[in-house]
């Protein structure tokens, strides 16, 4: 597949690169020809370069976070968003979901590294969206983090406690390759979040 990838010399796109082409994907400079396009960029960024791919009629394939999505929730073509492409970012999601069904409350705590532009992170906000109640979310950003979340859960006389830590950027690798695998069976318009096609 020929991909174009926004943000190739980023923290994720640097890693994601070489991912791509050790898995047989071509990254190409333009749309023009493109058969996918992936992006990691920056929040001021993302708007335009999906509303360049929906106009080229290429398919999306997003991971950056902190941008409104809902222009392109009718898109012509598929844009397909995640704030985490980490498997077990999503099995972490799920779980909490599931908890939050039996415990009397919840919080969480996300931790980044400290060049993370957005506060709370994607993968806080689509974790809380997905649980039960009004959840409160504690957002840390120190150096010598990566991509760290923690769900406390609360009951009578216990706590559960769900934590995901992506120790390095090559955690999201695998979930970019799935979405470029499943991205033809995706609807036109928006599709959120890497559990839509575990």
């Amino acid at each position: 597949m020929n991909v174009v990838l926004n943000g190739r010399r980023g923290r994720v796109g640097s890693v994601l690169g070489p991912g791509l082409e050790a898995a047989g994907h071509a990254l190409v400079a333009a749309l023009d020809g493109a058969d996918a396009m992936v992006d990691f960029t920056r929040p001021d960024a993302v708007a335009a370069n999906v509303r360049a791919a929906v106009d080229a009629g290429v398919p999306s394939i997003v991971g950056t976070t902190g941008w409104d999505t809902e222009e392109f929730r009718d898109a012509p073509v598929s844009v397909f968003y995640a704030p985490n492409f980490a498997v077990g970012a999503v099995l972490m999601m799920r779980f909490a979901a599931e908890a939050s069904r039996y415990l009397d409350g919840a919080e969480i705590v996300e931790l980044h590294h400290a060049a993370k532009v957005d506060k709370p992170s994607g993968t806080a906000k689509l974790t809380a969206e997905r649980m039960r109640g009004d959840v409160p979310i504690h957002s840390v950003r120190l150096t010598g983090l990566n991509a760290h979340q923690e769900v406390i859960l609360g009951g009578a006389g216990q706590t559960l406690s769900i934590r995901h830590d992506a120790l390095s950027r090559e955690a999201y690798t695998p979930g970019v390759l799935l979405a470029l695998e499943r991205l033809a069976s995706l609807p036109p318009g928006l599709t959120v979040g890497l559990d839509a096609l575990l």
